[in-house]
């Protein structure tokens, strides 16, 4: 059977820099930063005090009360992205299949929302007053079955789980299962809301984190020589992406097309990229022959471009090994420098601004690059961001445990 093509015809998101992904979208063309002092818990303790949190959440705009006590804050932020991204879309759920309509998405942590604060009811109180909600809402596949059981999506439905590259992971394989046959029509993306007094905690004891405590908008400064860490973002995004007849059958909108696929394992180090940049070189070969194009026709890169030393100068050198003397006529930008880290879900955010990039001919900028890192010596679309015609761009994720990923997006052709 002929593998089939698949679309992308419906997004969603929520992050630091708004609720739904037109205000995310435009503020990002505008070149903010959602980063700032943290307001859910106290920080006297943490060496690191800011975060780009989901600023202004209230769960009871969107959900009653009695169901939003019964899903994670991560769950909370994946579901409204995903009715953002099905309405986009154009999806009347009764009048497609179910049977041929699945759910696969990513998360890095899960409900440690739910965790943390079992953990203190239980020792303030007992294990006699822990919630019967607590292994539903705290699970990380919650947020996938709560997803299937809002839209009604019978077909497959699961969880991937590889720190930073897990939407990525998610989305890659909602691509083979309609590729596949399985399916017409995937809800992927992913959620992560880890900007907990645990979370945070977790990550300054790495010394992973930036410490610019005095100037948060600044501190995610992705390439750029004086950057000391990532800052952490929280949010979700979701993507729906569809067989490509299915989806011109009832006349949808078509953003992007998904061409391609890789996904590798440095094999080296639980933490710390391998500094030959083998691994994420690899992935975005393997993207580049599952899509059957060219080094040279790709435009653009969105880059995992964290803002810490190691990632920025080995995903720089993993680019430069595969697109050669084309690297430098790459635009490369980093969504982190304005949203943050949302860690498993940071794939999913910037894979959908890449399908906007596409589909609107913009490409954000890379904020806060001020002093050029000489090994980093690419175009990193430097704060201001650019009109250009986009063929074909990849977006890569490259997370704890070595894992490395690469998706390719190219304009639609009928």
């Amino acid at each position: 059977m002929a593998r089939r093509r698949v679309v992308i015809t419906g997004l969603g998101a929520v992050s630091s820099l708004g609720l739904d992904l037109p205000t995310t979208w435009d503020r990002i063309l505008r070149g903010e930063s959602g980063a700032g002092l943290i307001t859910k818990f106290d920080t006297s303790k943490h060496t690191t005090k800011f975060a780009c949190e989901v600023w202004g959440w209230d769960p009871e705009k969107y959900f009653a009360r009695p169901e939003a006590k019964k899903l994670d804050r991560y769950t909370q932020y994946y579901i409204v992205a995903a009715d953002e991204a099905m309405k986009s879309a154009g999806f009347d759920v009764t009048k497609i299949d179910p049977t041929r309509a699945g759910c696969i998405l990513g998360t890095g942590i899960g409900g440690i929302h739910e965790i943390e604060a079992s953990k203190v009811l239980q020792l303030e109180r007992g294990a006699d007053r822990i919630s019967p909600f607590f292994v539903p809402k705290m699970m990380a596949n919650a947020v996938a079955g709560q997803a299937a059981i809002r839209f009604g999506l019978q077909g497959t439905c699961y969880v991937t789980s590889s720190a930073c590259a897990s939407s990525s992971h998610a989305i890659g394989l909602a691509l083979r299962t309609i590729q596949w046959g399985e399916a017409d029509l995937m809800l992927t993306g992913g959620s992560e809301a880890a900007t907990t007094e645990l979370g945070l905690g977790g990550f300054c004891s790495l010394r992973a984190l930036s410490t610019r405590n005095d100037d948060p908008k600044r501190a995610s400064r992705p390439f750029d020589r004086d950057r000391d860490g990532f800052v952490m973002g929280e949010g979700g995004a979701a993507l729906v992406l569809e067989e490509l007849e299915h989806a011109k059958k009832r006349g949808a909108t078509i953003l992007a097309e998904v061409l391609g696929f890789g996904s590798t394992d440095d094999a080296s180090h639980i933490t710390a990229p391998n500094e030959t940049g083998d691994g994420p070189s690899r992935a975005i070969r393997q993207a580049l022959v599952d899509a059957g194009v060219g080094p040279e026709s790709v435009q653009y890169v969105n880059a995992h471009g964290t803002s810490t030393e190691l990632n920025d100068k080995i995903e720089t050198l993993a680019i430069k090994k595969v697109f050669l003397d084309h690297a430098k006529k790459l635009a490369v930008s980093s969504t982190k420098s304005m949203v943050g880290h949302l860690l498993g879900a940071s794939g999913a955010i910037e894979l959908a601004v890449t399908a906007l990039s596409i589909a609107r001919g913009q490409v954000h900028a890379t904020i806060n690059y001020e002093n050029p890192d000489p090994a980093c010596d690419l175009d990193y679309v430097p704060n201001t961001a650019r009109d250009m015609r986009i063929e074909h761009a990849i977006s890569n994720s490259l997370g704890f445990g070595g894992h490395n990923t690469c998706l390719l997006l190219g304009r639609f052709r009928g």
